[in-house]
């Protein structure tokens, strides 16, 4: 298999995953303002509030603009969430609590890094492949990726709240290969979704792999999917 010159992967579900849950994380914020309501109840409010939503992308935004957007559009998903559980309203001061939720992600300690990628990027370096994220998330990522210590590994990142495109849109693939100067071709994107990563990918000419974190990798065989 030819080595690739650009190797672009997602960030969470393939570089980092959230521990527990997001609605754990949601329920454990939501105590300190006295609202008490199980993870799981809130996790299944969270995943239908958040596929329901819009893209996070904001093409007709200046760049100083955008951080305020994507503060609002989580912000719109947290509420759909409580307000379907019921809940909504026992905040005395949502815009609180929600800022205290928004920066908590944007810290390591709901996130947990995947024991197989920091091998594999170790690994990718040596070989002098460059590295570069694509990535739905917003721009708290760049400070998770420091405060995980993954930030050393690429050269690049691509999010769709500031190239103005998400996955699966190929748009944001191109911009990314731009960065890099860097023909689909000469390319591979990894991820965990068949839809975004998959499909996005190869949509945009570039090779691309999912990556499944409910199998087991065995030890002697992370960090060695390129020879």
């Amino acid at each position: 298999m030819q080595k690739p010159k650009i190797i672009f992967l997602d960030a969470v579900g393939t570089l980092f995953g959230v521990k527990g849950s997001v609605g754990q994380a949601y329920s454990e914020v939501a105590q300190k303002f006295g609202i008490y309501i199980s993870a799981k109840t809130l996790n299944q409010a969270f995943l239908q509030s958040f596929q329901a939503a819009p893209p996070p992308v904001f093409p007709e935004m200046e760049p100083d603009e955008i951080t305020a957007c994507e503060f609002h559009w989580w912000k719109s998903v947290a509420q759909q969430t409580f307000q379907q559980v019921g809940v909504l309203n026992q905040f005395a001061d949502f815009s609180a609590f929600f800022t205290e939720l928004y920066r908590y992600f944007a810290t390591a300690e709901p996130w947990y890094v995947y024991p197989d990628v920091a091998p594999a990027l170790d690994r990718w370096q040596q070989m002098e492949i460059e590295l570069g994220i694509v990535s739905n998330f917003d721009s708290r990522l760049y400070l998770v990726l420091a405060e995980l210590d993954l930030e050393k590994f690429f050269t690049s990142i691509t999010i769709s709240t500031e190239a103005g495109a998400a996955k699966p849109d190929q748009e944001i693939f191109m911009t990314a290969l731009a960065k890099h100067n860097c023909s689909p071709e000469l390319a591979w994107h990894i991820g965990d979704s068949w839809n975004e990563d998959y499909h996005g990918a190869t949509a945009a000419g570039i090779r691309a792999f999912i990556v499944d974190r409910n199998v087991v990798v065995p030890e002697k065989s992370r960090g060695q999917a390129v020879d």
